[in-house]
């Protein structure tokens, strides 16, 4: 069997659905990787939580490879610390001060909210250190797509500057977008033409399915769920309980999943 990759979609500072989701996923070995797609940050109650979930505990509990990817909130933080962006933190739908109270207790320190202090040296150095993208043999991880370039679809190594990975919201992208199998998050399902979807019609806010494109953005922090889709085989988990007609694993077209297939 090829090694198994499991991408994970944004998560926003929900510690409670990643959990939940790690419970739904098979059991992982050395072969396999895990390919988180950025956004860790952000809105949920427990950004500090989420962080220190995947770094510290997560390499005890899998000997699967752990991969993780900037997020554009990541990168906005990062912008912020370097050079200040009241624009980002303070606007409410953003959830920074979600962010700043799960590392200190107080939302409303607006100081260490503006220039960012309140991260902890080590968590700072780690989001440097994020990379814009990852590719093996399934699939292209990205937190939010690639642009068009000389009449094609960029490949991530080609686009400059790299932040248009974590920033970019195209319509096209999922419209037209052809090549290998692409893994996306950042824009929330619910806003993507549904009837282009091949997966769950009846549900705007479930994963987002079209040809090679798989968009995970679920609404994890912002009251949905967490979205994570397994190669070979297409298989989507999610963090959310089963509704009765089967667990928490499905192909895109809605048949029950088998994880590795």
């Amino acid at each position: 069997m090829s090694a198994r990759t499991v991408a994970i979609g944004d998560i926003h500072g929900d510690l409670v659905h990643l959990l939940a989701l790690w419970d739904h996923l098979p059991a992982l070995d050395a072969g396999d990787t895990l390919v988180f797609l950025g956004d860790y940050v952000d809105r949920g109650p427990d950004s500090a939580g989420v962080i220190r979930w995947i770094r510290e505990v997560l390499p005890m509990l899998t000997e699967a490879r752990i991969v993780c990817l900037r997020g554009n909130h990541e990168d906005a933080w990062l912008r912020v610390l370097d050079q200040g962006w009241p624009e980002f933190v303070l606007p409410k739908g953003n959830g920074a001060r979600e962010c700043l109270a799960s590392f200190t207790g107080d939302r409303d320190d607006f100081k260490s909210l503006l220039d960012g202090s309140f991260f902890p040296k080590d968590v700072v150095a780690w989001m440097r250190e994020l990379p814009y993208w990852y590719e093996d043999a399934h699939a292209i991880y990205v937190h939010a797509g690639v642009p068009r370039k000389d009449e094609r679809w960029a490949h991530p190594s080609e686009v400059e500057p790299r932040t248009v990975l974590l920033w970019t919201r195209s319509s096209s992208f999922f419209r037209a977008y052809e090549g290998k199998q692409i893994v996306v998050g950042h824009t929330p399902t619910g806003l993507l033409p549904p009837e282009l979807s091949e997966h769950t019609l009846e549900d705007k806010e479930d994963a987002w399915v079209r040809g090679r494109v798989f968009a995970t953005d679920t609404g994890c922090g912002k009251g949905g769920f967490l979205t994570a889709v397994m190669f070979p085989g297409r298989v989507l988990y999610e963090s959310r309980a089963p509704t009765g007609d089967g667990p928490p694993a499905r192909s895109p077209t809605g048949e029950p999943g088998v994880a590795g297939s």
